[in-house]
């Protein structure tokens, strides 16, 4: 085609066309940013809550640890790599802040500094195996993610430690308006868009991706290049790690577990390529805002958990099927627009889910009865367990009876989710709050807001160290593993070979009750430990680490559990020596566990009554929201649960 033909091509006239070629620009280089935007609207008119400054805040707060993640990952996707070791490296990076300054006395500066280290050793370990190794990003990524992960349980002990008192300030908050964790934010993403445009290493990044084999031809050193990307992106996560500890106040080796798909997640949302060659700085600060906006709306809307699940699923899908769409077609004007108003289109299906799903979700209970509509939040720790179900139901219960509108949160056994959920419910004006903590210590940064707001906390089920609670409403865990330990030799007639199947690493649940059946074993000499392994407090794991454990123990006769579901998983991995030639124990008295009693294939649980200790959290936050005085603890009955009397435990 000539210069002539091109000058006699028709312009754009005030049809319009001119504005919709305009528009079509502008959405296409800034789509998440129009989705953000009327996101934001969308909420802001579905909840009053939402365009408040507390709540604006808490939304920064919220999106600073993934965006700073995601930063780190921006350069890597660049290049059209993949991270997936992010997260377990900003834990292990937090683990090694806290163990050298806490536990080894370490000046906490050069400790920070050490945490910083190990996060870009582990990416430049990544990098290598990539380039010299000749590894997948994904394999090599997925194996650091193991190493590391495991790294942090071992230095850790599978606890949290404290973090130095200098370094907690990170998570402060600096006047009333200037959050720490914020201006972190800004400064990592300042840094990343200056590397990205302003540095030889970030121009080379976008060769690499653009066409590898290009660059290299071109004079790029590609294998140092990519050693650079990957190091910047282990060292962001060491930054996010300790900028999430020190919101906790501890540093939790199993923190940020899946956080590397909100990263990567953010970075794509914001616009960047998965077969690289493309992102910003700008829209990976946009990605992340928008999961923490999606996230923190949706709290405040009450949808369930699982939804919110769905919702963030959606919108991640569309993002992902926009960058092929934008890859595709870019020569097509429609495709172009399309993609602009990607992340838009996803912002108002999220919404749709959320008018579909609030009015009969579950979420929400009670009523404007006897309680005088008093809104009070309850954040759990997981609706992945039985027990804590049952604890749901029976505080929703005594919530519809009382009249009380209760909101409940799912922590996903999440420590930093969980301080989200608290501090959204005290953006909300909830006249109590009812916590049962993922970790004692984690959750009291969350509730130690919710003091300074005047909202009175109840603590269920595990108490809350560091803050002011109205209330521990909890049955005694390390009791209830002495408990345990007494039956156990009741059942084996003091002598025997038995297993101890953990929890979770790293939370309280499962210290308490294994110190507490450690201590009740001391009584009993002729019973030997032979075997402890963790099974996350999870059936199918629990099955397996028991047909494991029966490999290297095979002369076994007891198991204990430090709850239901492993046991119910050891049972399926006894087969028919559960019970008889084996005993088993169980902890929390879940309706499966008792039925398993009853059956014989259990031989007790220790039975926590878990919808009655839900009904008594609910009465005492009514008690606290009126301002009457509560005594420190009220306790639930707690018994072992035989086959005897079983009978008594069964849930109506």
């Amino acid at each position: 085609m000539s210069t002539e033909t091109l000058r006699k091509q028709p312009r754009p006239s005030g049809d319009g066309g001119g504005f919709r070629l305009t528009a079509g620009r502008l959405l296409g280089e800034n789509g998440a940013l129009a989705g953000l935007v009327i996101l934001v609207v969308a909420l802001a008119i579905a909840s009053g809550d939402f365009l408040t400054v507390t709540n604006l805040l808490n939304v920064g707060v919220q999106a600073a640890v993934t965006a700073i993640l995601a930063f780190g990952v921006t350069f890597v996707i660049v290049t059209a790599g993949i991270d997936l070791s992010v997260g377990a490296v900003a834990a292990l990076s937090a683990v090694v802040l806290a163990w050298t300054a806490t536990g080894h006395g370490w000046p906490w500066p050069v400790a920070l500094a050490l945490a910083v280290v190990v996060g870009l050793a582990a990416g430049l370990v990544n990098g290598a195996l990539i380039t010299y190794g000749k590894l997948p990003p994904f394999i090599a990524t997925l194996a650091m993610l193991g190493v590391a992960r495991g790294l942090a349980l071992v230095i850790s002990d599978g606890s949290p430690i404290a973090l130095p008192g200098a370094v907690t300030h990170l998570g402060d908050t600096i006047g009333e308006y200037l959050p720490v964790p914020v201006i972190v934010m800004i400064a990592m993403g300042l840094l990343t868009a200056l590397v990205l445009a302003r540095t030889y290493s970030g121009r080379a990044m976008y060769a690499i991706g653009g066409n590898e084999e290009a660059a290299r031809l071109s004079g790029i050193r590609v294998n140092r290049q990519k050693l650079v990307t990957y190091g910047l992106s282990g060292a962001f996560a060491a930054v996010a790690g300790i900028v999430l500890a020190s919101r906790l106040a501890s540093a939790q080796p199993q923190a940020a577990n899946g956080y590397e798909l909100d990263a990567i997640a953010a970075v794509v949302i914001g616009g960047a390529s998965l077969s690289g060659g493309k992102g910003k700085a700008f829209g990976t600060l946009v990605g992340a805002l928008i999961l923490a906006v999606l996230r923190n709306g949706l709290n405040l809307l009450s949808v369930s958990a699982f939804w919110q699940q769905v919702v963030i699923g959606v919108v991640i899908a569309l993002a992902v099927l926009l960058d092929t769409v934008r890859r595709r077609g870019t020569r097509l004007r429609p495709a172009t627009f399309l993609a602009g108003g990607a992340v838009a289109a996803a912002a108002v299906i999220a919404l749709a889910v959320v008018v579909a799903t609030t009015g009969g979700n579950g979420s929400k209970s009670g009523g404007a009865a006897g309680g005088g509509g008093t809104k009070v939040g309850l954040s759990v720790s997981t609706l992945n367990n039985p027990f804590f179900v049952q604890l749901r139901q029976g505080a929703q219960d005594e919530a519809k009876r009382l009249g009380v509108s209760l909101t409940v949160s799912d922590a996903q056994n999440d420590a930093s989710q969980q301080v989200n959920q608290v501090q959204n419910y005290a953006s909300q004006g909830m006249k109590a709050i009812i916590v049962n903590p993922v970790d004692s210590d984690a959750a009291a940064p969350a509730v130690q807001a919710a003091n300074r707001s005047d909202i009175p906390v109840v603590a269920a089920d595990r108490t809350v160290n560091g803050a002011r609670i109205a209330q521990l409403v909890a049955s005694d865990n390390v009791a209830g593993g002495r408990d345990a330990a007494k039956e156990m030799a009741r059942q084996l007639g003091g002598k025997g070979r038995i297993v101890i199947i953990q929890g979770q690493a790293g939370t309280s649940a499962s210290r308490e009750r294994g110190q507490g059946f450690l201590e009740g074993l001391k009584a009993f000499p002729g019973i030997r430990v032979v075997a402890k392994q963790p099974a996350d407090f999870d059936r199918t794991k629990g099955l397996d680490v028991m047909t494991n454990l029966m490999q290297s123990n095979p002369d076994v006769n007891g198991v204990f559990a430090e709850n239901d579901e492993m046991a119910l998983g050891a049972v399926k991995a006894l087969g028919g020596k559960a019970g008889g030639q084996v005993k088993v124990v169980g902890f929390d008295g879940t309706p499966e566990g008792i039925k398993a009693v009853q059956d014989g294939t259990m031989n007790a649980t220790v039975a926590q009554q878990p919808r009655l200790l839900g009904q008594m959290a609910v009465q005492s936050a009514v008690k606290a929201a009126k301002g009457d005085k509560l005594v420190a603890t009220n306790a639930v009955p707690v018994k072992v649960a035989t086959k005897e009397n079983a009978a008594e435990f069964e849930t109506p």
